[in-house]
């Protein structure tokens, strides 16, 4: 389970590919020469009679945290998985070093110029995590290190980054870590003239924070009970934190509270949004002691974004728009009654963003399944939109703090194309390459990618994004790898990963298919795979690889499909509708406990995602919901090979999901494939967090299948 509907951040590899037959060599030397027994987990039943339905929870045991039981049974499954899979480890060291081998491991990112200062990162061979640096004036001025990842983590089995922030002064940094992998966040501040720390740490904060003008005084949220952000506070620097004056607490558990700075710097923003509603409020920030004032009121099954620019506010809306139109309205008369349209609803047009410079407006648009930047002058009222050379691509905005500035900053790539920064201006249209990633020793020219579709159950056409080496051999011989997601509205880009060069070198095709829950055809897309349409993400999952079988492009004996959160639900509910249609699969941090989780409010994110899967305290819901739930619809079957993973400090899906499925699916499987359960006891949703972890931990699922496939 994963709330995802951060607008903003919207809940990320790429890395000399050693010669095949080294590969080979590793493969044909693994062989199991003992099978251990697996892990049995102890039953303890626990009956729940809602609406007059006996249901019984066997391994209901498994959420004591703390339990030194349930420890030494996750580490009883660590060792049972390490056990099955020790004749591949040369296999993975080879494949990790394949891997590593595509990295340019020390590297630096685009610079972006904010004021006097150029900042980037950078990664230095051999070191896990980013050095944020600057330099000032000129890219050629000395470097001045203001974050060293690598020292902060030490002593650390896990260590992120939350809040980054630049005071508008540009002399101090507020930013805060996580060293658990729970996403909750120390905050602190430091001096950059003199590199000192301010004493006033701010403990268990959320993932945002945002200057006043004043460049002392900061805001930030913190977390309740169930892992949502509810309260904003601010701080002024020096000041006891316990004397942090509470702004604002949101009170209604279906939303979470964040903060954040138009880019004009002029305005704070308080966002309040549920999955479906949102609520604004802004204020002054030069004046951050001032009151917030409210944009307009929540208003159910409305969600709105603002940007500001001069006397105004733009405003997104989906009200009467389901693929949101653009208006606008006075700063002083921000209401709802004064919006003025500025962009109309378009049926086969979604907007998705708008971003405001002081001379142009920036629409990220969708249409077709494909992203578009469309550029509006403001000055002249004339427009245009930015051609791209691939007929499927994604792209991603980059960093455009300068408010004042015709230059736009963005990502884009492919299946085959490596992730590519441009600078574009505005007014004469003119594009400039900043950096491609380079990927050592990858060929494009060997790489063809397109975008086929498969027919749903009810006729709707489901696009797939799929790309092979041109010598692929369409003939339903060859191993396909098929990924989905199809939740929160997410759509899945047709991105590139390095990582992936290590299927299609070995005769893979790789393909995404998107499903209806995603947002690539649309808001209505969205609409159709959530709540009580649910089961179209899996039927529509289904459809695509029974396309992908019927036009040859594999076989179910070597399809391998993977999926992570509540893509590990799409993976829980296909592989109970049609185990026999799948060889391998893999279900990342899966949601698969559908029920228990939503019944019980205490959960971080249940309340949330009532508007999402539904609220099963309704019958109704509650009917359907557990009609698809993986957990109680495990059945006496003949599952594929199965690697699913949990991350202990998980605050998204709690690692008692994992763990209670693949015990109930061991006890019913009739078949004798692999079932394996790997669990991170030092991290959370998204695993390892350092580079090269993360890299071990790819290799490590990459071995899995190529081991069960039986793959040279």
């Amino acid at each position: 389970m994963s709330f995802v509907n951060y607008k903003k951040k919207l809940k990320a590899s790429s890395f000399i590919i050693l010669a095949i037959f080294i590969a080979a060599a590793a493969f044909s030397s693994c062989t199991v020469t003992e099978i251990p027994n697996p892990p049995v987990a102890k039953i303890e039943a626990k009956v729940d009679t809602s609406f007059g339905d006996i249901r019984t929870d066997n391994y209901f045991w498994l959420r004591q945290r703390g339990d030194s039981v349930v420890i030494a049974y996750l580490e009883e499954e660590n060792a049972y998985t390490k056990a099955m899979m020790k004749h591949t480890e040369s296999m993975q060291e080879d494949l990790y070093e394949e891997l590593l081998g595509r990295i340019k491991e020390t590297d630096e990112e685009v610079p972006v110029k904010e004021g006097d200062y150029f900042y980037y990162s950078r990664t230095e061979e051999g070191q896990q995590y980013k050095i944020y640096c600057r330099k000032k004036g000129s890219l050629e001025a000395r470097e001045e290190i203001l974050l060293n990842v690598n020292k902060i983590a030490e002593g650390h089995e896990y260590c992120a980054v939350g809040v980054y922030k630049i005071s508008p002064s540009h002399q101090l940094l507020a930013y805060s870590i996580d060293t658990s992998g729970s996403e909750t966040y120390d905050l602190y501040v430091k001096d950059l003239s003199t590199g000192k720390l301010y004493d006033d740490v701010i403990p268990n904060t959320s993932w945002t924070a945002a200057w006043g003008n004043d460049n002392q005084n900061i805001f930030y949220t913190t977390d309740d009970a169930a892992r949502r952000p509810y309260k904003l506070f601010r701080h002024r620097l020096g000041d006891s934190v316990e004397n942090d004056l509470l702004v604002y607490t949101e009170t209604d558990e279906k939303f979470f509270l964040y903060i954040t700075k138009t880019k004009s710097k002029k305005y704070l923003l308080q966002y309040s949004e549920s999955i479906t509603t949102s609520e604004i409020h802004f204020l002054d920030a030069d004046n951050p002691a001032g009151d917030f004032k409210i944009i307009h009121p929540r208003q159910q099954d409305m969600e709105y974004d603002v940007a500001h620019h001069g006397s105004d506010f733009y405003v997104t809306t989906n009200e009467n728009a389901k693929n949101f139109k653009l208006m606008k309205t006075s700063v002083r008369s921000p209401g709802k009654s004064n919006w003025r349209e500025v962009i109309a609803h378009r049926k086969a047009v979604k907007i998705e963003n708008v971003e405001v410079f002081e001379n142009h407006l920036v629409i990220y648009e969708r249409e077709n399944g494909l992203e578009n930047i469309r550029i509006l002058n403001l000055q002249t009222g004339d427009d245009h939109y930015i051609e791209f050379p691939e007929a499927v691509y994604g792209l991603r905005t980059q960093s455009n703090p300068e408010f004042e500035s015709d230059q736009l900053r963005f990502m884009y790539y492919s299946m085959v194309t490596p992730k590519t920064i441009y600078d574009y201006n505005m007014n004469t249209k003119d594009r400039q390459l900043k950096k491609e990633y380079e990927v050592i020793g990858y060929d494009k020219s060997l790489y063809e990618t397109k975008r086929i579709f498969a027919e749903a159950e009810d006729g709707t056409k489901i696009p797939i994004s799929i790309v092979y080496r041109k010598d692929f051999r369409q003939d339903g011989t060859r191993p396909l790898y098929l990924y989905g997601y199809g939740s929160y509205g997410a759509s899945m880009e047709p991105s590139f990963s390095s990582n992936r060069i290590s299927y299609l070198d070995r005769g893979f095709a790789y393909a995404i298919a998107h499903i209806r829950g995603g947002s690539e055809m649309g808001r209505y897309w969205y609409d159709q795979g959530k709540l009580l349409n649910k089961k179209n993400s899996f039927t529509d999952f289904i459809a695509c690889a029974e396309y992908l079988i019927k036009e040859n492009y594999t076989i179910s004996s070597k399809l391998v499909i993977r999926g992570g959160s509540a893509g590990g639900l799409l993976m829980g509910a296909v592989l109970n509708m049609r185990p026999d249609l799948f060889e391998v699969a893999v279900a990342d941090v899966p949601f698969v406990d559908v029920i228990n989780t939503m019944l019980d409010a205490s959960i971080p994110l249940t309340v949330t995602e009532y508007e999402e899967w539904g609220n099963p305290n309704d019958s109704v819901f509650y009917t359907y919901m557990k009609s698809y739930s993986p957990y109680d619809n495990v059945g006496a079957k003949v599952y594929p090979h199965l690697l699913i993973t949990a991350g202990l400090n998980d605050p998204r899906v709690q690692y008692w999901e994992p763990a209670k499925w693949t015990a109930k699916l061991r006890a019913n499987n009739l078949g004798d494939n692999w079932l394996l359960l790997k669990t991170n006891m030092g991290a959370g949703h998204g695993g390892a967090s350092g580079r090269y972890d993360y890299l071990k931990d790819v290799a490590f699922r990459m071995a899995f299948i190529f081991d069960r496939l039986e793959i040279n």
